[in-house]
């Protein structure tokens, strides 16, 4: 089960030292998804995704021992952007049959003419931030409203339907999903808050 114990700037700052093991799992739950759902949208099929995601982790294992994060200097959501967008690219290129490696000039110039990628990153981003604030969200509610929840907000099932399955009133179905929305919105922008 996933636990978010430390801020976004306080797991870097632990991951720097470059000997928190526990930091390094977390950082790997907090961003697997991501960078796999990311590269699944950019079309590799489930083997590839796999593996880009796990030389990105790879090259953040190499790279962030030392590493200074200064939100000044830009977020670190485009620096894993950046990274997961060079590491597709080489993935794509070594399937295209390309030899040697791709110099990081060309793959920063294949993904400035990608279009898309800013708008599935961002969308893969809050999708991110909504994974993370139900894992979060989930130790705070009851089974029942979080089944309730589930089946009506995410799964657009009828209240009628919904409420008769798990034995609530409407109304009641409708309270659960305002309340998990309401703390829903209050984690996902504290989460923002903290990624600077």
């Amino acid at each position: 089960m996933f636990a978010q114990t430390t801020t976004h700037a306080t797991l870097l700052a632990r991951i720097a030292k470059g000997d928190d093991v526990a930091a390094w799992r977390e950082f790997h739950d907090r961003y697997r998804d991501l960078i796999h759902g990311f590269a699944r949208r950019r079309g590799l099929q489930p083997s590839d995704c796999e593996d880009v995601t796990q030389e990105v982790l790879l090259s953040l294992s190499k790279a962030l021992p030392g590493f200074a994060y200064d939100p000044a200097k830009g977020k670190f959501r485009s620096y894993l952007k950046t990274i997961v967008l060079r590491t597709i690219f080489r993935r794509r290129c070594q399937k295209a049959g390309e030899q040697g490696l791709t110099p990081i000039e060309e793959a920063d110039r294949a993904a400035e003419r990608d279009t898309e990628s800013d708008s599935i990153w961002e969308l893969e981003w809050r999708q991110y931030h909504m994974r993370q604030a139900l894992r979060a969200a989930r130790a705070e509610f009851n089974d029942t409203d979080l089944a309730a929840f589930q089946a009506y907000a995410v799964e657009s099932q009828d209240v009628q339907t919904v409420a008769q399955t798990l034995g609530l009133s409407t109304d009641q179905v409708y309270q659960a999903k305002s309340r998990i929305l309401k703390r829903l919105s209050s984690i996902i922008a504290q989460q923002v808050a903290e990624e600077g």
